[in-house]
């Protein structure tokens, strides 16, 4: 398989304020890399503010990299003129209601990029454009000449998949997709991003904090905390074979339909709070956290590391996490 998108050792760091000579800064994402294979969904996970959304739209190069490289089909783009890139890297907001211009209808919201690429020869095959792509979000040419708020947030969300898959893309960043959505709505709305990927081969960057949502649709997924990649491993892997102490944690916190299985499982529940991206933790960022933490934690980081084949974790104690 070959890689469509690689990150190499990508920083994403965010002035704050401070002095000229001392400028503060989030580290917002700090020194991650990772690869997503063309026709994959790799998952992204973690608490708010770990940095998820921000690989994902440094990525795109919305935010422009503070350090490292990012690769797109093997070519560096780090610093090369996106608009060729645009086509083929798209974003799905989280949300949907924010994201639409109330002033547009739907035919021009989605039939912006259209325009801008000049990908139809004139308006009446950009028209059909339009419609045939509503279609295939499950939606109709009724709703083409409406305004966004006269639809539901499902709906809205499909309006908002509908503007990324106009230009016909590769890869696209799903920035928390269906965390604004009704439970029953959640499902369609995967299911319709399984359904696009094996009709157009698309490759996604998953991000979400409901491990329940990513494991059903990820191929891979990476954990993350505080601007920083824990572990990382195949869905079923991660699952069930996880050895990051951050990880179990957030595992035991997926509601489990059966109630006898649910009474007998143990939940894992972490001490204290997220620190400060202005100012976090020396060495191990999750020690404030961790029960297994020892001095070693304190004074170096740990190493993002293959422990198994396409299995990474970064700790000092996995020998000693149960």
């Amino acid at each position: 398989m070959s890689k469509l998108i690689e990150i190499q050792n990508l920083k994403q760091y965010f002035p704050v304020g401070g002095s000229l000579l001392k400028p503060k800064y989030v580290k917002a994402v700090d020194d991650v890399s990772f690869f997503i294979n063309r026709g994959e969904t790799l998952g992204l996970v973690g608490e708010s503010g770990c940095g998820k959304t921000t690989i994902g739209r440094t990525i795109l190069r919305l935010y422009e990299p503070t350090d490292g490289k990012i690769f797109y089909d093997g070519v560096d783009i780090t610093h090369v003129d996106m608009l060729p890139y645009r086509r083929k890297m798209q974003i799905v907001f989280q949300d949907p209601y924010a994201s639409l211009d109330p002033r547009m209808t739907v035919i021009d919201i989605v039939g912006e990029a259209i325009d801008i690429h000049k990908l139809a020869a004139n308006s009446q095959e950009r028209k059909e454009k339009v419609i045939s792509i509503l279609e295939r979000v499950g939606l109709n040419s009724e709703h083409a000449n409406r305004y966004p708020h006269e639809f539901s947030g499902g709906q809205r969300q499909r309006i908002g998949i509908a503007r990324a898959l106009a230009m016909d893309p590769e890869f696209i960043v799903c920035d928390e997709p269906v965390s604004a959505l009704d439970v029953s709505i959640q499902a369609q709305i995967v299911n319709m991003f399984e359904e696009l990927q094996e009709e157009m081969g698309l490759t996604y960057l998953f991000i979400a904090h409901d491990l329940g949502v990513v494991k059903h649709i990820s191929k891979r997924i990476g954990v993350m905390y505080l601007g920083k990649l824990v572990e990382l491993a195949d869905s079923y892997e991660l699952i069930f074979h996880n050895v990051h102490p951050y990880t179990k944690s957030l595992i035991s916190a997926i509601p489990i339909v059966d109630p006898n299985e649910a009474r007998t499982r143990k939940r894992i529940v972490l001490e204290g709070d997220v620190p400060s991206p202005l100012n976090p933790p020396s060495g191990c960022r999750f020690r404030t956290r961790c029960k297994y933490a020892t001095d070693l934690c304190k004074e170096s980081e740990p190493e993002l590391k293959e422990i198994s084949s396409g299995h990474y974790a970064a700790c000092h104690h996995l020998d000693r996490v149960e």
